[in-house]
């Protein structure tokens, strides 16, 4: 048995990674990243990444042997959660808060989702990369979220309406780029929750 084989497929993973230094590590997944908004994920390749960082293309096939565990090593290193930490002190408020932080990089983060397209349901890696980085985090601060306000007797667990706010939330971040060819910015998303899920939540105004 090798000393490759011994160490496991961690340690030699770890090993490949160590001969990068974690700056130029990041300057090769903010490229990736970069190039998949530019160009879509289809068009990413390996040689135009070696390209725009100065290295040789030997040198991201020996750290990230194929695209897709470049692209979700990528996803995973630059995952920035936005809903974490929030926590003003009613639903309500959080909500409006969530609103602003979403808005900030509704742009940037649609951008992606939408150049990764139909590359994420195909490709089980890329998929499970992109809820890690993307999904899990701000859905887990917006069921915390739910949690407090339920705790505190603003609203009933049962209320039939919670099931749905995480996916009316980012929904609508997705959707109107698609309706209106515009990103989901803070002003939009306030005036959403104000005016259609805070009432559905028999959330008063100034709440």
């Amino acid at each position: 048995m090798t000393s490759q084989a011994a160490e496991g497929p961690e340690s030699v993973a770890a090993s490949r990674r160590s001969k990068i230094t974690p700056e130029r590590e990041q300057e090769f997944f903010d490229a990736v990243l970069d190039q998949i908004r530019q160009c879509g994920y289809d068009a990413l390749t390996m040689e135009g990444v070696a390209a725009s960082t100065r290295c040789s293309k030997s040198t991201l096939y020996r750290q990230w042997r194929t695209k897709p565990q470049f692209v979700a090593a990528a996803l995973r290193a630059n995952h920035c959660p936005k809903f974490i930490g929030i926590d003003t002190g009613s639903l309500a408020g959080d909500l409006r808060a969530v609103a602003r932080a979403a808005g900030e990089r509704s742009d940037e983060d649609t951008r992606l989702l939408q150049a990764l397209g139909q590359s994420v349901m195909q490709d089980d890696e890329l998929q499970r990369a992109l809820r890690d980085a993307l999904v899990e985090p701000e859905l887990d601060a917006l069921r915390a979220m739910i949690g407090r306000a339920v705790e505190r007797g603003e609203i009933t667990a049962d209320h039939p309406v919670l099931e749905f706010v995480p996916a009316q939330l980012l929904g609508m971040l997705r959707v109107r780029p698609i309706l209106e060819g515009r990103p989901a910015d803070a002003d939009y998303l306030l005036r959403y929750v104000e005016v259609a899920l805070l009432p559905a939540l028999g959330l008063t105004e100034g709440t």
